[in-house]
């Protein structure tokens, strides 16, 4: 997408706020403090790998060995190959309210030398909390999205990540996280973009709704919601909360640019005060080149000048160019909208490091309205 077609959908955008405003429902806006998931990690085997293993890699023979001795087997290291077997990371999301024997899907990474986890078995392995706690129990087959070859002469294809692997219900949940959901008198929900007319706005709709003083507005991202202390009527009390519809006060004004791609968004709140803005570019182009002579050299004697060839002589030859394009001229008028911006930019064809110097060049001189966030 050009920057000219970029601006143009942005500057339609403009009427977004000012002229209409939507409700959204309160699920879309906020949370339930407490109610939330957990990150799970673990160290285990995948079996099973045609050839695409670790090899003899350390970390895998001795996990091996490890593995095969809880078996009631005596084996060395040294007699093990582990070329299709591979050492991973088993990673997994406990969501809230799971209970004990629910399951959970499980990535899987090598930490290896493994070139494929494709068609290979995760053994049993622990998944444990932040507090080293376990809480669930992985294993199964894998389903693997990728795929890698090689010839013998070195050459290879890769497909996605063959390294990386996926196991659908591949855990079971053992062990249960409380949630403060049931345990206060309150309820308190924590908007996703903190906001202290927003937060305002959600307390004064669940007062109309429920009755006066049953929400309080605690700062800009939380409200705290007295709820019911029946487990039964709480959480019918929460599906109604969710519901309710909100209308979100506006964003801050923002422009946000991404130096790598050069993708600039413009947000409709933005505004300039009284500025005059004059952008060109001078470029400087130096050329190098050198000369090369056919040196002489002059013998005489004997009443006689003789003129041999002698060696090359080279001189460097310089030469400096410069050339400006015309500086192009706009003049913002006091409280300029987004579009009368969008339309100014896109008249002097700048490109994004053009408006990226110019917002900056505005910001500087207190003439945005707007914080700029470079990414």
């Amino acid at each position: 997408m050009t920057l000219r077609l970029l601006l143009l959908l942005l500057s339609l955008s403009v009427p977004f706020w000012s002229s209409q405003a939507f409700a959204d429902r309160l699920k879309d806006l906020a949370s339930f403090g407490g109610v939330r998931s957990n990150q799970l990690v673990g160290y285990g085997i995948v079996v099973g790998l045609a050839g695409s293993g670790d090899g003899n890699s350390g970390l895998t023979l001795q996990s091996l060995e490890s593995l095969i001795s809880r078996m009631g087997l005596q084996v060395d290291a040294q007699d093990l190959n582990a070329k299709n077997a591979a050492a991973v990371m088993v990673t997994a999301e406990l969501g809230p309210f799971l209970k004990i024997g629910q399951r959970l899907d499980v990535t899987v990474s090598t930490v290896g030398q493994a070139k494929s986890l494709k068609g290979g078995t995760l053994l049993m392995t622990p998944l444990m909390g932040a507090d080293g706690d376990i809480y669930a129990v992985a294993q199964g087959n894998l389903v693997v999205g990728g795929l890698g070859v090689e010839g013998k002469d070195g050459s290879s294809l890769t497909v996605n990540i063959p390294t990386v692997g996926r196991v659908a219900d591949g855990a079971s949940v053992e062990k249960l996280v409380e949630s403060p959901f049931l345990e206060s008198d309150f309820l308190v929900l924590n908007l996703n973009r903190p906001d202290f007319s927003t937060s305002a706005a959600v307390a004064k709709v669940i007062n109309t709704t429920f009755g006066d003083g049953t929400a309080i507005a605690v700062d800009g991202s939380s409200i705290s919601v007295f709820a019911p202390s029946d487990p039964g009527q709480r959480v019918t009390f929460a599906g109604l909360l969710e519901n309710l519809e909100v209308t979100p006060d506006a964003p801050r004004a923002r422009i946000v640019v991404n130096s790598r791609t050069g993708t600039v968004v413009i947000g409709g709140d933005v505004r300039v005060t009284p500025a005059a803005v004059t952008h060109g570019s001078l470029t400087v182009r130096v050329t190098e080149d050198t000369n090369v002579d056919q040196g002489t050299t002059v013998i005489a004697g004997d009443g006689a000048t003789v003129v041999a060839p002698g060696d090359p002589v080279v001189t460097p030859d310089s030469q400096v160019d410069a050339s400006q394009e015309p500086a192009r001229a706009f003049v913002f008028d006091a409280g300029v909208s987004l579009s009368s911006l969008v339309d100014a930019i896109n008249a002097m064809g700048a490109s994004p490091a053009d408006l990226v110097a110019i917002l900056e060049a505005l910001r500087e001189a207190g003439a945005l309205r707007a914080e700029l966030v470079v990414i």
